[in-house]
């Protein structure tokens, strides 16, 4: 277990899933953890369940798609601890399943903004803050559909590709000033979020069968494996691992 005490972390879309996850391990690292996401009642859930280890923690309601809110979110982190060590930028939304042709410019937009504009944004004032110290880590939530094909949700995988550009870019802009950027990309996750996606196809156990398939350890990840992985990028384990984009998907993409 890594020892993050003094440190500060913020994570966005820590509500639930996958975020909660990731605040809970950096918890157990004693950092302090600001929780950002749009769902007050489950984001200050997230903080209870950080403070009961021992760890102090905020929630700040947050658009990720508006600027505003996001400048708001890294003011407020500052305001509270001083400083701000690792970020981890995690909102995001799935989409419709469907075909590419039956996407409406609205549902496009959705996905666009949450995913990318959001990941942007969060990175833009991330990055400043940064700057002031010369010293920073950011990890962004990618996806295996950052990497190969989606079929059926095409935008989404638009936007995870978008999510990788946006990585390697920004670690060739600010390794040399300190900053380390990676992002990860899992593969099927035992998250609520997937489990909606299983029951929407009108097919849940035949979805969710098909997906284990497709990962050759023939399971889905605890989202405690991903947040693990998560925790390893911020530290100093991984001092030389910058711009990179990590799989983390059960062997998915090693067919």
């Amino acid at each position: 277990m890594y020892n993050f005490q003094d440190k500060v972390a913020l994570i966005t879309g820590g509500s639930s899933g996958l975020g909660r996850a990731i605040c809970l391990e950096f918890a157990k690292s004693k950092a302090a953890i600001v929780i950002s996401g749009r769902r007050e009642k489950e984001g200050n859930e997230t903080v209870r369940l950080v403070e009961e280890l021992g760890v102090k923690a905020i929630f700040v309601k947050c658009d990720v798609t508006k600027s505003k809110d996001v400048k708001q979110l890294l003011e407020v982190t500052v305001e509270k601890f001083g400083k701000l060590d690792f970020a981890v930028n995690n909102a995001g939304i799935i989409g419709k399943n469907k075909l590419i042709n039956q996407y409406s410019e609205e549902e496009f937009d959705e996905v666009m903004d949450t995913n990318v504009k959001g990941v942007w944004n969060a990175m833009k004032y991330e990055t400043l803050e940064f700057l002031k110290n010369k010293q920073g880590c950011i990890v962004n939530i990618s996806s295996v559909s950052g990497l190969i094909g989606f079929p059926y949700n095409s935008i989404y995988s638009a936007s995870k590709h978008a999510i990788n550009g946006l990585t390697k870019s920004a670690a060739l802009e600010f390794g040399h000033k300190g900053i380390r950027i990676n992002a990860v990309c899992p593969g099927g996750i035992k998250t609520e979020m997937l489990e909606n996606i299983f029951e929407g196809t009108g097919r849940p156990s035949e979805s969710k069968e098909n997906m284990i398939k497709l990962h050759s350890l023939r399971r889905l990840a605890e989202p405690e494996e991903i947040a693990k992985s998560v925790i390893w990028l911020c530290s100093d384990d991984s001092s030389f691992v910058h711009g990179a984009v990590l799989p983390i998907d059960g062997g998915w993409t090693a067919h």
